[in-house]
């Protein structure tokens, strides 16, 4: 199966379709191209995905992922990101292996083809020249054979006339034979260019055509088996990263597995685990019975005759409660968080300061390695003082000295408030765990925060740092009214102090932890209880500092369980 034998004659349709085989190439090339172009987009935009939905770095978000179905989430991004690697490999290999490769590949067809086709031309043009010989040698041939027998006719007629003379008789013999010899020269030239004729021509279909189209048979047989194993680079690219891209899906379902519920639940119970146990159930309170209030339960005023304007508890008007809940909420919008913590419930204060003396840890190891490498490059420079004066080293090191110094200060002072905190989480009773519960559970920031508003401000007065906020100033309740009845009023119970508490307010009295003392106004609902010491020592104290035991026999208690 040959092109020179087959298509001797097809020397134009087979330019044509080496033509379309090359338009094919160029065409695959660009399918690929696009292939390219595809994985690269694809790729940009799964980087984008994994990095829109990664965790900013030092925000709420970054604490999320300590969970195991976060860290899962986290892990899957992170695969992503290697799948899009994956598919940026694809595309640089289809690119270099196929893209480049081909684009060569068709110029040097092109050029190899121009080159065939030009040989055929010139082969077409050669045998066409010969043809021409050929035709114009017959053509003489016959011409001159026309004229020897015109001039043999002539010659026949004049030596048959006898009115002739002889003289013209020989001259028309004479030419009748230059006209035969003239035939017979073209004769023996037109034999000549025949011959020669055939032979180029058996030359040109036989030897010249077959081989011109045996190597344009070769050359697209070429372009053919080259596009063909460009296909299998095609399909190899994508198969060399399948077993990565099976690593990358087999990386998020271990993550999915790794995810453990049970784990998560117990991260969420340190996360917001205050250290308060719920408040117990509430005791039946009989009003079918007479009862006759205490003077208590106007302990912050007097009588409406009497021209004071009268606080009550537990009504529209939270006369204790809400200057200390004003101050929570503008420290909390000032950003004063207190140092030690103390705004948070137990269990989270524990965990903060915690963290905060494994930070300050941190930054000591790290003052002291650098306090090291001082040391030794001090060193160097007494035993090599070329390299440079170890006394410029001396003011480094110094500093660098007082920094750890008062780093570890700071860890002192945060441990000893962290002993205090672990040592302040003992077993609640039933009735701590109403006074605690009912009301730190919900707002624990304000009322440790109201501890130590009053003791930043001895003389009673409620402000804000007037320096930065001088238009928000809020006057603590004036407890001083609550003292002024002639009669001490009757204990309704005792309770026991569970937190130290120094109360520098007009109104609050300090306590030690685990002292005990009498009850005579229980919590109306805003956070304080009213207690005494003797006789000429009383005031109040949050209600969430105190173990309270009620009476149930005093007159306006309320009893709980």
């Amino acid at each position: 199966m040959s092109w020179g034998t087959e298509l001797w004659d097809q020397f134009d349709n087979l330019e044509k379709h080496t033509q379309w085989g090359i338009d094919i190439l160029e065409k695959y090339i660009k399918f690929v191209k696009e292939r390219t172009e595809i994985e690269l987009s694809y790729a940009k935009q799964l980087r984008n995905l994994s990095k829109k939905y990664q965790p900013k770095k030092n925000s709420k978000e970054e604490e999320e992922y300590k969970y195991t179905s976060c860290k899962a989430f986290l892990s899957t991004l992170n695969e992503m990101n290697d799948y899009a690697g994956q598919h940026e490999v694809i595309s640089e290999n289809m690119t270099s292996q196929i893209i480049a490769d081909l684009a060569r590949y068709v110029q040097e067809l092109k050029q190899e083809r121009k080159s065939n086709f030009h040989d055929g031309r010139k082969a077409q043009q050669h045998i066409e020249t010969c043809w021409k010989q050929l035709e114009s040698s017959k053509r003489r041939f016959e011409r001159d054979c026309k004229e020897a027998d015109r001039a043999q006719q002539y010659f026949e007629k004049m030596d048959a006339d006898i009115n002739v003379t002889k003289a013209d008789v020989e001259k028309a013999r004479q030419q009748a034979q230059i006209r035969h010899q003239m035939a017979e020269d073209s004769k023996a030239d037109y034999s000549s260019i025949l011959q020669k004729f055939n032979h180029e021509q058996h030359e040109y279909y036989h030897t010249h055509i077959p081989n011109i189209f045996q190597k344009i048979q070769e050359m697209e047989e070429r372009r053919i088996v080259r596009m063909g194993e460009s296909m299998k680079t095609y399909a190899e690219v994508d198969r060399q990263v399948i077993p990565i891209i099976g690593k990358c899906l087999d990386g998020i379902v271990k993550a999915a597995e790794s995810i453990d519920q049970n784990n998560d639940s117990q991260l969420v119970i340190e996360a917001y685990k205050s250290g308060f146990e719920p408040p117990g159930d509430i005791e039946f309170e009989d009003y079918t019975q007479p009862m006759k209030r205490t003077v208590s339960d106007n302990s912050l005023s007097n009588s409406k005759g009497e021209g004071k304007p009268e606080l009550k508890f537990g009504g529209k008007s939270k006369g204790k409660l809400w200057p200390f809940i004003k101050k929570n909420k503008l420290s909390l919008k000032l950003g004063a968080t207190p140092e030690d913590f103390s705004n948070l419930p137990p269990e989270q204060r524990r965990k903060k300061l915690q963290q905060k003396v494994d930070e300050l840890n941190k930054e000591i190891q790290k003052e002291v390695d650098q306090r090291d490498a001082i040391t030794k490059m001090k060193d160097v420079y007494l035993k090599n003082p070329q390299m440079g004066d170890p006394a410029s080293l001396d003011h480094k090191l110094t500093e660098v000295s007082q920094n750890i110094e008062k780093l570890r200060l700071e860890v002192q002072k945060f441990e000893a408030w962290l002993a205090e905190v672990e040592g302040r989480l003992p077993a609640r009773s039933e009735q701590a765990r109403r006074q605690s519960g009912m009301y730190d559970s919900q707002n624990p920031p304000t009322v440790n925060n109201c501890a130590q508003d009053r003791e930043s401000s001895p003389d009673g007065s409620y402000t804000e740092e007037q320096s930065q906020e001088s238009e928000v100033k809020v006057l603590a309740p004036d407890f001083d009214d609550d003292f002024d009845d002639e009669e001490p009023l009757p204990a309704i119970g005792t309770c026991k102090a569970l937190y130290t508490f120094e109360g520098h307010n007009e109104g609050t009295i300090s306590v030690v932890e685990g002292e005990t003392l009498f009850v005579i106004e229980e919590d109306r609902g805003d956070g304080w209880t009213r207690i005494r010491r003797s006789e000429d020592e009383e005031g109040y104290v949050p209600t969430s500092y105190v173990e309270v035991y009620l009476d149930k026999n005093a007159k306006g208690a309320k009893t709980y369980i």
